[in-house]
């Protein structure tokens, strides 16, 4: 299983594999995978060739600080899961490689 970090080489790795004809799925997490998780990776390895499974804690989620600095961060066990459920890529990119120039210049919408 290979983890990739920053976004260059995910799209470097994504491009190759549809170059050869690949069918690619995703499965978006914010890490912390529970058997939910697990069966959507089941799911993705029965609809295509190559399983990229993100795991990111996306700041941008959470109201409160607190709350985002509480959010369980299990990276490694998350990866020896994936790994057992023979995943073919785990994306893991930092904030700062998500978010270069922070997340402070974001547009806020309030939904009343």
């Amino acid at each position: 299983m290979l983890i990739i970090e920053t976004l260059p080489l995910l799209r470097q790795q994504i491009r190759r594999l549809r170059m050869e004809g690949k069918r690619v799925a995703l499965v978006p997490t914010m890490g912390n995978l529970h058997d939910g998780h697990m069966k959507l990776v089941d799911e993705a390895k029965a609809r295509a060739d190559v399983v990229v499974v993100s795991i990111f804690v996306n700041p941008m989620q959470f109201d409160r600080p607190e709350d985002l600095a509480r959010y369980p961060r299990t990276l490694q066990e998350d990866c020896e899961k994936l790994n057992k459920r023979k995943v073919d890529l785990v994306f893991a990119p930092s904030v700062k490689e998500i978010y270069p120039n922070g997340t402070e210049t974001h547009t806020y919408v309030d939904v009343p």
